[in-house]
């Protein structure tokens, strides 16, 4: 049984999320994937960060039409940062007896040896990794992952046209009134615009 799990920010969650994520689906026969809102992202400042119910709420509205994905609070719901490892020991308790896939954008993959407890997350879970943007090339994120895999990890790298937008740039758009409607689902478009957010 392979059990996805794809935590992140999400803030606001885009269509490059729900694209990376069904491109993964493609490839890999999952049970499941469970998505998951960080609390407080170990990795980066964000500014403006909208709260957790917010940034659940608009995962659920984004994916749900996507079969076979589940939007878990579980993360939202721990204290402290959100550290992948703790995440990936729960779920593993969960499930004994599933392979785990960690599904992450290629910014996160090239930072990965700075992530804590790193390698105990590749002794839990094999990397799923598509590229974020077009300077990270696949050759670049192969080279990035033979280091992993010289430590026991498993790293698969998919092969897709980058998406070219950071939740951080539509942020930005809706803070200078810019159109931005494109590069979100329409029900997280209409949550934004009745919340206020950002």
């Amino acid at each position: 049984m392979n059990i996805g799990i794809f935590g992140g920010t999400f803030n606001p969650v885009h269509n490059g999320h729900v694209r990376l994520l069904k491109s993964v689906m493609n490839e890999v026969d999952f049970e499941k994937v469970i998505v998951l809102p960080a609390k407080i992202p170990p990795h980066k400042q964000v500014s403006q960060l909208a709260c957790g119910e917010d940034r659940l709420n608009m995962c659920r509205l984004a994916f749900e039409d996507v079969k076979g994905v589940e939007v878990s609070d579980w993360e939202l719901k721990q204290s402290g940062k959100s550290y992948s490892v703790v995440t990936l020991r729960h779920f593993r308790e969960i499930y004994p007896e599933a392979k785990l896939f960690f599904i992450m954008g290629s910014d996160m993959l090239l930072s990965f040896h700075e992530w804590y407890r790193y390698e105990e997350i590749l002794s839990l879970a094999s990397l799923i990794c598509i590229s974020r943007s077009g300077s990270d090339t696949s050759e670049k994120m192969r080279k990035y992952a033979s280091g992993l895999k010289a430590n026991g990890g498993e790293v698969m790298i998919l092969e897709e046209d980058p998406f070219e937008v950071s939740s951080t740039q539509i942020r930005e758009m809706i803070k200078k009134s810019n159109d931005y409607t494109c590069y979100l689902n329409k029900n997280v478009v209409k949550y934004i615009l009745d919340k206020n957010l950002y």
